[in-house]
Parts: C-alpha cells; sequence; structure tokens
C-alpha cells in the first residue's frame, strides 16, 4: 500500500487523536447512532488525556458524518485543535475505537483503507467493447470503443466467394480486438487500474488479452460475462480479492528469499524490532510488512522529532544527540519512517491462511534497499 497521502500527519510533532467510526449502517435510525458514535468517540478521547479543543474538533468531524452516503466508515486524525486529515475506509471498522499518542493510529487503515485495487471491466463482443471502473467505493462507466461493424458473421456456404467473405469476417474480428485493447491499454494508464476483467465470449475476451502489452496481459483476468448480463458486486470483489491475495504471497517470497544471506553474510531482508529500527535509521527500507495483530507491533519504542528518530530504548536517543523523546507503538514509528522514504507498507492479513505466521517474526518485516 502507497501511503504518500499520510505525509500531512508527519509534518509536525505533537499529540494526536485518531477516530474510525462505522457508517456502513443505513437505517431509519442512522443519525442518532451515528450521533451516539461521535460522543462516545469524544468521551474516550478525553478519558485517554486528549485536550478539549482536540476534542471538539474530532466530534465535530464525526457529527458532520450524520447525513454522509459512506458506506464503510471514515477514519479522522486531529492535533492542535484541528483535523489535519480524514480517510474515507473500504472496509467497516469496530465503531468508536479511540487514540491518543505521540503518534497518529494508522496500522488499522492497512486493513480499513488499504488494498484497494482500482478494477477496469471490460464487457467484449464483436463489435467493440465498453468499460467501467470498479473499486470498493466507485463503480462508474469508463468509455466505451467501437470497431468495424460490417462483416460480422460467417456464411456455411463452401464457394469461393463465400470462402472470401468468411475471411473478411475474420479480419473484422482481429481488427476489433487489437482496437478494444488499444483502448482498453489508453484507459489503463488514464486511471492507473491495478486490475483488468474480460467479461465476454471465449474467442473476443482471448482475442483482445493476447493483443493487450505484455506487462497488462498478467493483469488481466477473464470471466464468461456478456453485456447482458453485468458482473455482480460479489463476483467482481472476489477476484479483487484474490488480485490482493496473489500480489502479497509474491511479496512474501521475495522477503522470503531475501532474508538468505549472501557470501559475504547479507541479507537483503530483516525482520524484528531491533533490526527494522536500524534500517528505518539508515533509509534503507524499501518495503515494510506487517501482521498487524502480531506481538511486536505493540512494542514499544521511543521516538524524536523526525521520523528517522527512533530507538527500542530511550537512552539510545540521548546517545544520537536527540534530546527529546516520546513512547509509541513499534508499527506507527516504523510506519512514520516508511512514509518519509517513500516505502511502501504491506500488511500480510490477507494471506495469513497460506503463510500462518511464517513471515516476519513477531510480525514486522522490512526489505532492503541495499544489503
Amino acid at each position: 500500500m502507497e501511503l504518500a497521502f499520510l505525509s500531512p500527519l508527519y509534518e509536525h510533532p505533537g499529540s494526536w487523536a485518531s477516530a474510525y467510526v462505522d457508517t456502513s449502517v443505513h437505517t431509519e435510525d442512522q443519525q442518532q447512532r451515528r450521533h451516539l458514535s461521535a460522543e462516545a468517540v469524544t468521551r474516550e478521547l478525553a478519558r485517554l488525556g486528549a485536550d478539549e479543543p482536540i476534542c471538539r474538533a474530532v466530534h465535530d468531524a464525526l457529527e458532520g458524518l450524520r447525513h454522509a452516503p459512506e458506506p464503510y466508515g471514515r477514519a479522522v486524525f486531529a492535533r492542535d485543535g484541528e483535523v489535519v486529515l480524514e480517510v474515507p475506509l473500504t472496509r467497516g471498522p469496530q465503531d468508536g475505537e479511540a487514540y491518543w499518542g505521540a503518534l497518529p493510529r494508522v496500522t488499522p487503515l492497512l486493513d480499513l483503507a488499504g488494498e484497494d485495487p482500482l478494477t477496469l471491466v471490460a464487457y467484449i463482443d464483436r463489435t467493440g467493447a465498453d468499460f467501467e471502473l470498479r473499486s470498493a467505493l466507485l463503480h462508474q462507466e469508463a468509455g466505451q470503443v467501437t470497431g468495424r461493424q460490417w462483416p460480422m458473421h460467417r456464411s456455411k456456404a463452401s464457394d469461393w466467394s463465400e470462402r472470401h467473405f468468411q475471411l473478411k469476417v475474420e479480419n473484422t474480428w482481429e481488427h476489433n480486438a487489437r482496437e478494444v485493447a488499444a483502448a482498453l491499454a489508453a484507459c489503463q494508464e488514464e486511471t492507473g487500474a491495478d486490475l483488468l476483467i474480460l467479461c465476454g465470449d471465449d474467442r473476443e475476451r482471448r482475442s483482445v488479452h493476447e493483443q493487450l502489452p505484455k506487462a497488462l496481459q498478467d493483469r488481466a483476468v477473464e470471466m464468461s460475462r456478456g453485456k447482458d448480463s453485468p458482473l455482480l458486486p460479489r463476483e467482481v470483489e472476489e477476484m479483487r480479492a484474490d488480485h490482493v491475495r496473489r500480489r502479497i504471497l509474491a511479496e512474501t517470497e521475495r522477503f522470503r528469499a531475501a532474508r538468505t544471506p549472501d557470501e559475504e553474510r547479507r541479507a537483503a531482508a530483516v525482520e524484528g524490532v531491533p533490526g527494522l529500527i536500524e534500517a528505518a535509521r539508515e533509509h534503507r527500507l524499501a518495503e515494510l510488512l506487517i501482521r498487524p495483530d502480531a506481538p511486536d507491533t505493540h512494542r514499544e519504542v521511543w521516538i524524536g522529532e523526525d521520523p528517522d528518530q527512533l530507538a527500542a530504548r530511550r537512552g539510545e536517543l540521548r546517545t544520537l544527540g536527540e534530546r527529546q523523546a516520546w513512547p509509541a507503538r513499534a508499527d506507527d514509528a516504523l510506519i512514520r519512517a516508511a512514509v518519509v522514504t517513500d516505502a511502501p507498507v504491506v500488511s500480510l492479513t490477507p494471506v495469513l491462511e497460506d503463510t500462518g505466521a511464517q513471515v516476519a517474526a513477531g510480525g514486522l518485516g522490512g526489505l532492503l534497499r541495499w544489503r
């Protein structure tokens, strides 16, 4: 998951309020439920030590969700009496989660707002295709392409003229497949779609698949559905989830391979809090892997004002010349370091059934930029 959108949370040090609320229930008493949720979050923040301006800012932001049509929920981050960032969620959270600390509590976002691959669906037939974009929060048309309209149907006759006509039909089909593939590639480049779903009869969708650039062929999956039978939301979600799972499994294999030392006994991956802290201080983290509920994620570490000022013990920061230090969770401190150095962060939750706890001892691991 690319987390550059979290950068505003790390521009200024200070105590942070973080709140996660559920907006997935749409009933007649929705407004009252959301009002009660805002009240509960505010009380919890006050109990944790947040001051009145912070509580009021978060409360006002949550009260503003009374009429929001968001299907899942919202995360709110605030400091110094103002809301700095609000993030729509793509999965429903446990309602009313509130946190107060030296860093914003962002790790839940990995599962509640991450790994939401934008999907480009193409409904293909012999004359062209209709495109649509799908994600957890999006379902909209994305254009269409129309190829040659004649000749389109084969004849059963066998004389020379009819065979010549059939060849023209074959050429028309292949021409239209190239047109659809080119339009699909252009739409993918414009939208940045992660996954392509090709729907239609076997021949049409296979012809388009083969005409796509090689990089997109690997991102495309096929489905026996036509324009008159659009994909159900459940079917799209299953294919998107499988895409995410396969991608993360590939990352775990990279991590396993990188843990093996080279001839000089240097590995290209590290796991555990001490090793990750050292890598983060040296800006060597290329990718951070997290099992959000694992033991090391909530281990206490110490942070300074700058993201690369972190240590397993407070005394280490003094040794590094940092005068101020605050306790923080290991996962949130390492995510901060990853965000400011443009390192993606991957939650291993989608592959726990495949890998168990075999990847990243204690729940934290990282690929390194250099050994």
